[in-house]
Order: structure tokens, then C-alpha cells, then sequence
């Protein structure tokens, strides 16, 4: 018998001005964990592209600290960070 964690997740560090697409396909979205603020916002998208999906939720610039989510995303997870923000998504 093989023993399995499971609701851990995996983990996608991001700390510079981009888009990232951090999972493609179906999954869930656990938590954001946002360890410095700066300048800009961090906007999540259930998308392949921040251009053409929905919009999972936006937190505000500076803001800083632990993030839950618990939710399904169907056709992919992107984070667009407007500024050097130090975020970690955490998924399924």
C-alpha cells in the first residue's frame, strides 16, 4: 500500500512585473501568499491568458499576508503581478 498526501499542493514563486501562467488546464486554487507589497496589484485569472479569461479576484497593492481561496478554476491559473511583489500561488 502506498501512502499519499493529499489537499497539499503545489507551489509557484513569483517576484518580478509579469504574467505568469502558473497551471494549465483544470485545478484548485488554495491560497496566495503575499510576503512583500509593493506599487502595484496582483489580479488571478481563470485563463491561459490574463486577456481572455475571468477574473478570479484582484488584491491590492501593498497588501501582505495569507490569501485562502479554496476554489476550482477550469480552464487554467494565471497571476499578473503589476509590480515586484514576492508571491507564492499555491494549487492543486
Amino acid at each position: 500500500m502506498t501512502a499519499r498526501l493529499v489537499g497539499v499542493g503545489t507551489y509557484k514563486h513569483i517576484a518580478a512585473n509579469a504574467t505568469t501562467l502558473v497551471k494549465t488546464g483544470a485545478g484548485i486554487l488554495k491560497k496566495i501568499v503575499i510576503g512583500t507589497g509593493a506599487a502595484g496589484a496582483t489580479t488571478i485569472y481563470d485563463a491561459i491568458t490574463a486577456a481572455a479569461g475571468s477574473e478570479i479576484g484582484a488584491i491590492a497593492a501593498s497588501a501582505t499576508g495569507t490569501y485562502q481561496y479554496d476554489l476550482q478554476f477550469k480552464t487554467g491559473l494565471t497571476v499578473v503581478t503589476a509590480a515586484d511583489n514576492d508571491v507564492t500561488v499555491v494549487y492543486e
